[in-house]
């Protein structure tokens, strides 16, 4: 999904940014890289992320990271936990982040509504899906 393909309202403020969202599937440098850069905007006490952590992070079967990009780096991740609880699977949002030269184009919001498409696909017949959403520690919502 890009933002020329968002919905109306989302991103269509700037329309010759393009950004893709794409779920990460396997740690690499730039992503260990993208994440010492957008970290810090999320918190100031989270501790940076090795290479190995990174891929901790996207090889858990629990979560799907995703991760907004342009054509020359990653601006922004969300990640997507999914739980199974017996009653139903339940999906959180957890540290959404754009970098700060990237924020007021709409990716918080395509990354939002693709982890929420994922969601809604990924539920089980029997269990519906609850999807809060909110920030850590007091921090405000990036």
């Amino acid at each position: 999904m890009s933002l020329k393909d968002a919905p109306r309202g989302v991103g269509k403020e700037v329309p010759n940014v393009d950004v893709r969202v794409e779920i990460v599937r396997e740690a690499s440098h730039e992503l260990v890289d993208s994440f010492s850069t957008l970290l810090p905007q999320l918190s100031t006490t989270a501790k940076p992320l090795d290479f190995d952590a990174v891929d901790r992070l996207v090889t858990c079967d629990a979560n799907t990271v995703l991760v907004a990009r342009t054509s020359e780096a990653i601006v922004g991740t969300l990640t997507l936990v999914l739980l199974p609880l017996p009653s139903g699977l339940r999906a959180r949002v957890e540290d959404v982040v754009v970098d700060h030269e990237a924020r007021g184009q709409g990716v918080a919001g395509l990354l939002t509504q693709e982890a929420l498409r994922i969601a809604r696909q990924t539920r089980r017949p029997h269990g519906g899906s609850h999807v809060p959403t909110g920030s850590r520690g007091g921090e405000p919502a990036v």
